[in-house]
Order: C-alpha cells, then sequence, then structure tokens
C-alpha cells in the first residue's frame, strides 16, 4: 500500500464531502443550513470549493492511493477559525439559513485538526495514523507548538488512539452542546 497524502483541490469534492459528513454528521445540518441529505450535499460541496471557511479545500489535505481518496484531514489554526465562521455566518444569513451560532473548537494558540475520516472500505489499514501524523509534521513545520483536537466523550477507542500518538485530554468541550473531551499534543 502507497499511500500518498496531498493538499485537496476544488475537483475533489466528489469524494472529500461525503467523508465530511460522515465524520461531523448532524453538524453539517448546521453548517449548511440545509436538512435533506441532497442539500446538505450540494450546499457542504459549495463551501468545500471556496476559500474561506473552515470545509474549505485549502484546509483540506486527501490520502490517496493509485490517485483514489481514501481519506481526509481538515486542519486549520486556531486563530483562523474566528473569521473562517464569521464567512460561514455571512454566508448562511445570506441565503436566509436559520441563524446559527458556530461554536468555538479550538484556542487562538492551537493548530486544529477539525476532521478526520477514512473511507468505509480503507478502514483498519492505518490511514487515519497517516493522517494525525501529517497534521503533527505539518504542525512543527509551521512552527506551531500544539495540535489539537476534540473527540466526542462516547468515542472510547478514538480516544485511545489519540492518547497513544500523545494527546491528553486537557479540559471537556462542548460542540452543540454535545460532549467532547478537548485533546492537545505539544511539541
Amino acid at each position: 500500500m502507497s499511500i500518498t497524502i496531498r493538499q485537496a483541490q476544488p475537483q475533489d469534492a466528489h469524494a472529500v464531502v461525503p467523508l465530511i459528513i460522515d465524520a461531523i454528521g448532524d453538524i453539517a445540518n448546521r453548517l449548511t443550513g440545509e436538512h435533506s441529505a441532497e442539500a446538505v450535499m450540494q450546499e457542504l460541496t459549495v463551501l468545500f470549493q471556496r476559500e474561506d471557511n473552515r470545509h474549505s479545500y485549502l484546509n483540506t489535505f486527501v490520502a490517496t492511493e493509485n490517485e483514489q481518496i481514501l481519506g481526509i484531514l481538515v486542519y486549520y489554526h486556531g486563530a483562523q477559525a474566528v473569521h473562517m465562521d464569521a464567512n460561514l455566518v455571512k454566508w448562511l444569513d445570506a441565503k436566509n439559513a436559520p441563524s446559527v451560532v458556530i461554536d468555538r473548537e479550538a484556542h487562538e494558540d492551537e493548530a486544529y485538526i477539525d476532521t478526520v475520516c477514512v473511507a468505509p472500505a480503507a478502514r483498519g489499514k492505518g490511514i487515519g495514523t497517516l493522517l494525525l501524523q501529517f497534521a503533527e509534521e505539518l504542525t512543527k513545520q509551521r512552527g506551531y507548538t500544539k495540535l489539537s483536537l476534540n473527540v466526542e466523550t462516547q468515542k472510547e477507542d478514538a480516544r485511545r488512539l489519540y492518547e497513544r500518538l500523545g494527546f491528553v485530554i486537557t479540559e471537556p468541550w462542548s460542540i452543540i452542546d454535545e460532549p467532547f473531551y478537548h485533546m492537545v499534543k505539544q511539541f
């Protein structure tokens, strides 16, 4: 297996957007202001192909094998989130979507792993770990000293994986009134 990780491109939407939805679930409805699966997919594709929000292709990296996308990583710095989320709120307002409050997901001094997801057929092959290690390398290359992520409290297997990779729970967190652990790895 020869996995390559590269920056996503707008034309990757067909493979990336379903993985984002798989990872974030109902949060996708709130981020798009839509309810039907088809409308969520269509509007998240619009967001992915834009350059001004957290789920933009500019913040997304893809793990590929033979040019097939097997996994994704959405990664950005916490300090960028406020501006990106303000752009999202403006976009939702312009399309008359229900008002939403976009919960902060990272501190402003942390690089942040927003989303990691591996295609179901490719799970269990270490691709998620490769994406997390790629995020660590990006963090170091960019001169950041902290890398964070949030994990739902009931996802014990994921939490154990993150702990094996050196992340520690630093505090409880809430995203859309759901309980998460905020985990940080320091360099």
